[in-house]
Parts: structure tokens; C-alpha cells; sequence
């Protein structure tokens, strides 16, 4: 007689841990013998909603202080053991090096400045990658002491994103983010950089992913990018309108090794769009708008004008797999599902696709997905679960998904993506958003989800309109 399966879930109060710490205690956990599902996180309201979707029931008194241990087990004698490996887990994610010559990290931004004031690298970015609501609390520290700050956190309010640049244009410093995914400065990536050689664009972004399909296009046809500086998905609203954009611009304008300039978005406000087009329009240095929007060329469109402008040839996009058309039968119909973990891969396929044949697009990468979980660049569960709705959903034609490379992202998307992939039974199309030199290897992931049945286009644009060509409409 088979046993059922036996679930247990316990709060640990005051025990807090980083989304990512308690990412790699979830996973290290669910390879333990006897254990089916792990989960271990902080109570949040996102956290509970997706424990409760897995079947687990979060005591009702669950607050955002508490951690939440949840465990589905082969049987209830292994619960010992599971628990022994929880705590194994965690002791061995905070482990700190000890030694009598360990000096202790500073525990502020204003303390670190302190600390590094008259050493070598002193004027170095300060890169601030707390949860949201303390952000901007230490972003404030960097602006104060005259320095150039990324905020990689995200759920940063408007109000506080407002205060912080008009304090930076005082200053004459600059501020990427908040929200800032990307960046590459002096060479370095910051946040999930691409391996991109250094070459004559420098690129604005108010974009994290857009900036990277960017960089990936640009690469794969040979030009290099100086400088991309990463000024959070809101600096072209109307609320912030273009601050950081303009000191990006400045600097890149005064950059000798700058020969053009990209600014890429997510669709601004158009009052700020005119703006900051008539603020470049005044610079030396030439500039191209890749901004999204209706009426407006999509990135690969984009990059493809750049590369004109360069005097390059634009080469074929790579397409790599054949997925099913509506032609074999094997697509009747349906809509697409696009899933996301890039914010502007998605917007952009939505402008593309629209919504009123109702496709559906989401974005797991947004503030709504993103409260105490780790980026879904790095810490796929969510989209993985709605995969699978997804692909149980009868109206579902073609399932559209990215999957963006570089430093910070997953080791390995495709181990965890394709053997889910191959379970589907509509077409799956994939924009691997990559490059040659990125650390998980562009070609390895690309081969992983071409054998898992999918269809991989490097360009995000040119999988959203093969996905349309797949459900029948080939406008």
C-alpha cells in the first residue's frame, strides 16, 4: 500500500534571510532524500498566495517578519531529517569566514564610504542592492558623499526615486535605478551584464532586458558597446521625466571613444520622449531612439538601424529549431501566452502580438512578482508553475517565453526550463537574449531547449512574430 504524501509547514519568527540565501536552502533541501517540494521563504503576501497554489496552508498569523518552512514528504518519518537539512541549509548559506584578521563588513552605505575614504578605487559606484523600502536610505548615503550609485532594488516608491535624482543633479552625480538591472561601465557589467567587448555605441537604458537584447544584437553583428548605463525602467515617466537620462547622456556625449549613442525604453511618456530628443538634438554625439511604443520600431528594428548608421552590414538573425505551424495541424487556433522575465521583452512582444485576439503577456520580473522572491532571472519557480497552466489551458495556441543570459542570471536556464518545455504539447517559441561569451553559453542553452522541442530566436521581436505566424496570422 502506497503512502500519501505528508505535508508540514512550520513559521520560524525573526528569522529573516535574503531571497536569494533562501533560494539555494529550497533547492538544497528538495534534493534531500524523502523530500518532494521545498520551499522555504519569507512570509510575504506573494510567498503565501504561491505556497497556497502548492498546496501548502500558512498559519493565518503569518507576518513578512517570519520565515516559512514548507515541505511536501515521501512519508511523515522523514520529516526528522528534512528539518536537520533546513537547518543544514541555512547554516551553511550565512556561513562568514572567521579568522582573527576578518575585519567586519559595514553594516551602511555611510559606514562603507567611511571605511573606503582615501584608499585606492575610492570614487568607485556604490551599488545598492537592499529590499526596497531602506533603498533609498542608502542610495541617499552615496549622492551625499558625491558618488555614482546603481540601485539594483526594486519596489523603490516614485516619490522617494523623484527625491533621490533631483538630490543627484545637484550634485552632479549619477543614479542608475532604481530598478536598475543592467549596466556596463568602465568594462565592468554590473547587475546582469552581457560579455560584450568594448566598441564604439555607448547605450542609455531605461531598460534593463532592452538594453540587453541590445547588446546581444550588436554583438552578434560584431559591434561592441563602450558604456551602458542603466537609469531604472521609470526614468522616462511622467513622474521622473528623463533625469537620469540626461546626466547619462552628458557623460556619454563627452566620452572620445562614443560614436553613437542608443537610447532604449520601455514606452515613455510622450512628453518626456520630445523632451529628451530635443536635449540630445543639442549634443555632438549622434543618437538613436530605440523607445518602444505604438507607431515605434521594436529592438531589433532598432539595433538593425544603429548598425546602418554604422556603416555595418545587418546580418541574418539566428534561428535555431522548427517548431510546428498551424500548417501540421499541430496549432488550431488558440492564443499566445507569453511568459516573461524580461519587463520590456514583454512589453515589446505585446505592442507586436496585441492583446485584442486575447493573448495574454506577464511579466514575472515586475515589483508584483518580485516582493520577497528573488528576479526571476535568477529564481524560476513562478514562471514554471504557469508554464504549466499554461500549457493545461485549451485555448493556449503557442507559448512565447524568454530567456536572458549574462553575470547575475542563472548558472544554467535551460536545465530547469527545457525538461519542462518538453512536456508541452503547443509550439514553444524562446528568445535566448544572450551572447557567445556569456557564463552559461549561449549555444549550450540554445541546443538544451532546441532538443526539448522548442523553436530559439535570438531576436525577441522575430519570436513574437513567429509565434503569431504559428497561430495563422501572417500580417
Amino acid at each position: 500500500m502506497t503512502t500519501p504524501p505528508s505535508n508540514h509547514v512550520e513559521l520560524r519568527p525573526g528569522a529573516y534571510a535574503d531571497s536569494v540565501t533562501l533560494l539555494q536552502v529550497s533547492r538544497a533541501v528538495q534534493g534531500l532524500d524523502g523530500v518532494l517540494a521545498a520551499q522555504v521563504a519569507m512570509a510575504t503576501a506573494l510567498n503565501i498566495e504561491v505556497l497556497t497554489e502548492m498546496g501548502f496552508e500558512v498559519p493565518p498569523e503569518a507576518s513578512t517578519n517570519d520565515l516559512v518552512v514548507a515541505l511536501r514528504l515521501a512519508d511523515a518519518d522523514a520529516l526528522t531529517a528534512a528539518l536537520a537539512g533546513v537547518d543544514q541549509a541555512l547554516r551553511d548559506a550565512n556561513r562568514r569566514v572567521e579568522g582573527s584578521t576578518e575585519i567586519a563588513p559595514p553594516r551602511t552605505t555611510a559606514a562603507a564610504l567611511r571605511r573606503a575614504a582615501g584608499t585606492p578605487g575610492h570614487d568607485a559606484i556604490v551599488v545598492v542592492s537592499v529590499p526596497g523600502p531602506s533603498a533609498v536610505v542608502e542610495a541617499m548615503d552615496a549622492v551625499d558623499a558625491g558618488r555614482d550609485v546603481l540601485v539594483f532594488s526594486d519596489n523603490v516608491p516614485v516619490e522617494q526615486e523623484v527625491a533621490l535624482k533631483r538630490a543627484a543633479a545637484e550634485r552632479g552625480v549619477l543614479v542608475m535605478g532604481p530598478d536598475c538591472g543592467t549596466a556596463v561601465v568602465g568594462g565592468l557589467g554590473l547587475g546582469f551584464a552581457n560579455v560584450v567587448s568594448p566598441g564604439p555605441v555607448g547605450i542609455v537604458a531605461a531598460s534593463g532586458t532592452g538594453c540587453q537584447q541590445l547588446l546581444a544584437l550588436l554583438d552578434h553583428a560584431g559591434v561592441g558597446v563602450t558604456s551602458a548605463l542603466g537609469v531604472g525602467g521609470r526614468d522616462l515617466s511622467a513622474e521622473v521625466r528623463g533625469a537620469s537620462t540626461r546626466e547619462a547622456l552628458r557623460r556619454l556625449d563627452q566620452d572620445p571613444g562614443v560614436e553613437l549613442i542608443v537610447v532604449v525604453s520601455k514606452p515613455p511618456a510622450p512628453d518626456v520622449a520630445t523632451e529628451i530628443e530635443a536635449y540630445a538634438a543639442a549634443l555632438a554625439t549622434p543618437v538613436e531612439f530605440a523607445l518602444l511604443g505604438d507607431g515605434r520600431p521594436d529592438l531589433t528594428a532598432a539595433a538593425e538601424a544603429v548598425l546602418r548608421r554604422l556603416g555595418r552590414d545587418v546580418p541574418t538573425w539566428p534561428v535555431s529549431g522548427v517548431a510546428p505551424d498551424s500548417t501540421t495541424g499541430a496549432t488550431d487556433g488558440g492564443v499566445i501566452r507569453g511568459l516573461f522575465v524580461g519587463g520590456t521583452l514583454k512589453s515589446e512582444a505585446q505592442l507586436i502580438a496585441g492583446t485584442g485576439a486575447g493573448h495574454t503577456f506577464v511579466d514575472f520580473g515586475d515589483d508584483d512578482y518580485t516582493s520577497g522572491r528573488a528576479h526571476p532571472m535568477i529564481d524560476p519557480t513562478l514562471r514554471l508553475e504557469h508554464l504549466a497552466r499554461a500549457a493545461a489551458d485549451p485555448a493556449t495556441g503557442v507559448l512565447l517565453l524568454d530567456v536572458v543570459l549574462g553575470h547575475g542570471a542563472e548558472p544554467d536556464p535551460a536545465a530547469l526550463l527545457a525538461p519542462a518545455v518538453s512536456t508541452v504539447s503547443q509550439p514553444v517559441v524562446i528568445a535566448v537574449v544572450g551572447t557567445a561569451g556569456d557564463p552559461q553559453g549561449r549555444a549550450r542553452q540554445v541546443d538544451a531547449l532546441v532538443a526539448a522541442g522548442a523553436e530559439v530566436h535570438l531576436s525577441n521581436a522575430g519570436a513574437t512574430r513567429r509565434a503569431l505566424e504559428l497561430l495563422g496570422d501572417r500580417a
